[in-house]
């Protein structure tokens, strides 16, 4: 039973990244960095379980939404060549990368108990179909194998992974939002998979004393009886639930005027961000946060407030600057939206 997530105890500019995350997909996941024993895994599992079942189809292995018909699935699919597959509703799938993963574990292989019990050549599934239309989480993102992280970036670009070995010839979807977690002290993430984040957050741990006292005496309510802590919790629960599935409903009738791609883009190119992948991500970030608070269209306010997480982990390091990205994004802030 997971930590409710209307009970993390602030941590705000996290939970925060998270709801936009899921409020839209495409913004590119969220990596949170940070020190040890701050939430953040707790955090990502919350909200995992915050979130409605999904509808698939049933003896899918990449449970694929019926109303596709299989179309993006490979042969073996229940929901080829049917107008109408069997389906059901289950959890959003949340998958852990482990670290010590193999790239046949990652990607799939060979089945092996098929092709020794009868010499058929099959495909087993890895994480990322498992990970197709979820969340696809790695633990310590810094520590991952290079193999791995660029098997990661040409599935994340593409939506799709591509398995060709032992025979084997198969392509099917593998869409998931990508979230990553860290400590920088053991170590930073390469610049490529860095930029893949559309969301990036550093979390600390609390310093003001009432803070790390309430911290505690949640962790210790939940640790004593989870259930009957997560009850309290449910109202709360329910109501960001709602939030997200209204986002998601009119997402794109949140109007974006020309002030404000005008603003975005005037805010990347001020900070030097290389590419354009910073405003598409400010512009998604900001529009999501819009539909979450109910608002028509994004302003300044929304533009303000997913800035930080949008573009600090998209700056070029500045020898001759020693305050931070997140100070330099600060700064350009306090220049282009005076107070």
């Amino acid at each position: 039973m997971p930590f409710p997530f209307s009970a993390i105890v602030g941590q705000d500019d996290m939970k925060q990244a998270l709801l936009i995350a899921a409020a839209d997909p495409s913004i590119g996941g969220v990596l949170v960095f940070g020190d040890r024993g701050t939430g953040k895994s707790t955090a990502i599992r919350a909200l995992a379980a915050l979130l409605p079942d999904m509808r698939a189809t049933v003896g899918c292995a990449y449970h694929c939404d019926p109303a596709d018909h299989g179309a993006k699935c490979p042969p073996g699919c229940p929901a080829h060549g049917k107008t109408a597959a069997k389906s059901h509703m289950i959890p959003v799938p949340v998958v852990d990368l482990p670290l010590g993963a193999t790239e046949d574990r990652v990607v799939g292989a060979l089945d092996l108990e098929r092709a020794l019990a009868s010499g058929e050549k099959a495909y087993e599934p890895g994480l990322l179909a498992r990970a197709n239309r979820g969340f696809l989480y790695i633990d310590e993102a810094n520590l991952l194998e290079d193999h791995l992280v660029d098997l990661l970036l040409d599935v994340a670009a593409s939506g799709e992974n591509v398995v060709e070995r032992e025979g084997i010839s198969i392509r099917h979807p593998a869409r998931f939002v990508l979230v990553g977690s860290g400590n920088p002290e053991e170590g930073e993430l390469r610049p490529q998979l860095l930029d893949r984040f559309g969301l990036s957050v550093d979390v600390t741990t609390p310093q003001d004393i009432p803070t790390r006292v309430e911290v505690i005496r949640r962790r210790d309510s939940y640790d004593q009886d989870p259930a009957a802590f997560t009850a309290r919790y449910k109202k709360a629960d329910a109501a960001i639930r709602k939030r997200i599935l209204t986002a998601r409903e009119t997402l794109r009738a949140v109007d974006v005027p020309e002030a404000a791609l005008i603003r975005a883009a005037t805010l990347c190119q001020a900070l030097g961000t290389d590419g354009l992948r910073g405003e598409l991500t400010l512009i998604r970030a900001a529009r999501a946060l819009a539909a979450l608070n109910g608002t028509p269209v994004v302003t300044d306010t929304e533009l303000k407030a997913v800035a930080p997480a949008t573009l600090r982990h998209r700056l070029r390091r500045d020898p001759l600057d020693d305050s931070g990205s997140g100070a330099r994004v600060d700064r350009v802030l306090a220049d282009i939206f005076p107070a």
